[in-house]
């Protein structure tokens, strides 16, 4: 039976436990550039013994950002720093990850704590795209997409397929696709907000062709021997939205062009939450489901705070790995402690630095 901390392989790639650090905006690049902040917000995580850790969304082009600062691998000049922070992650025995995002509808917006609304042009906004021209937020005057042309389509996966060229130079060893959370690619597979004619929507098959596209056109550039990923929105939660169901038939064909592993998170493509149970652990039935009715492993994601919780996810083969991400923010060093519940010796090795101290 597998629990927490065994070791994890998916192709060439081990991590030392089954505990990740989810991808989470951090909101402070200039330009897109990561810099000393980064550095020892995710080299602390990997001192802190994660086994994987993957770096916040991260744009393919400045247009995709969900903020002005947030971070970016859209030109070589982003090499340089992220590999000096992969370096760092790899040296204290974690995996680097990253997360390659277009923000879409969702792009031009304040940072949370100014905000979180859409950014004027004045404000340093700018203008956005999606599938269809339907703003994210009406009440809040969120900016009115400009409807995607097919060149737009092929330019932004050109752009996908670029930045995995870069993210193979700067070092990462584990690359998810962010298909969730109301950006571009979830606003092309739910019908809530792709209204298009064309051979992109309508369908379910057309509503995910944009995935598929994306998907193989980074499958061409990023290694077979290293895992390739996909972060879902599993529902939408609305009614007429997008489905669990929809999602077991999503990861199905992901699977069949070479994704490796469902991210499997929830929500957010319309302002209107409130049919969402958030609570301990909400969204490990997503995971539970796509793994065992899909047939691919997953990633549990979503309050999850202790470490019972995180072992019964994996001993009851409810998911593959666990990504923690506001209690790493609370406590790097969560998976020592989780050690020490799970009377687990020796397994979570501690820094000579620290453990000479102990």
């Amino acid at each position: 039976m597998p629990h927490l901390f065994d070791s994890y392989q998916l192709k060439s790639v081990t991590l030392r436990n089954r505990i990740g650090i989810s991808p989470m905006c951090q909101y402070s690049s200039d330009d897109g550039m990561a810099n000393d902040f980064h550095l020892v917000h995710l080299g602390s995580r990997a001192i802190g013994g994660a086994g994987l850790i993957i770096a916040e969304a991260t744009a393919v082009e400045p247009r995709g950002r969900i903020t002005p600062r947030d971070a970016g691998i859209w030109s070589d000049k982003h090499i340089e720093p992220l590999q000096r922070i992969n370096k760092f992650i790899k040296e204290h025995g974690a995996v680097p990850g990253i997360q390659l995002a277009h923000a879409g509808r969702k792009a031009s917006a304040a940072r949370p704590w100014e905000g979180d609304n859409s950014l004027k042009d004045s404000e340093g906004g700018w203008e956005t795209i999606a599938p269809s021209a339907i703003a994210f937020d009406n009440e809040k005057l969120w900016r009115v997409p400009n409807e995607m042309t097919r060149q737009d389509i092929q330019q932004i996966q050109d752009d996908f397929r670029s930045a995995t060229v870069r993210s193979l130079e700067v070092g990462y060893e584990w690359l998810e696709l962010h298909f969730a959370h109301g950006y571009l690619a979830h606003s092309f597979y739910s019908p809530l907000s792709n209204k298009r004619t064309d051979e992109y929507g309508g369908s379910f098959e057309n509503r995910i062709r944009f995935l598929l596209e994306t998907t193989r056109a980074v499958r061409e550039v990023w290694p077979d021997r290293l895992p390739l990923t996909a972060r879902l929105s599993c529902s939408d939660w609305v009614e007429g939205g997008w489905t669990i169901d929809d999602s077991v038939e999503l990861s199905k064909k992901l699977k069949a062009e070479g994704v490796d592993l469902i991210d499997c998170s929830s929500g957010f493509n319309t302002p209107d939450n409130k049919n969402i149970p958030f609570g301990s652990g909400w969204q490990i039935p997503f995971s539970e489901k796509i793994r065992h009715d899909a047939d691919i492993a997953t990633a549990a994601v979503g309050a999850i705070t202790n470490a019972m919780q995180a072992d019964e996810i994996i001993r009851n083969n409810r998911a593959d790995i666990v990504l923690l991400g506001r209690e790493m923010l609370r406590d790097p060093y969560w998976t020592y402690r989780a050690a020490q519940e799970l009377h687990q010796k020796n397994i979570a090795t501690l820094p000579i630095q620290y453990a000479s101290w102990l």
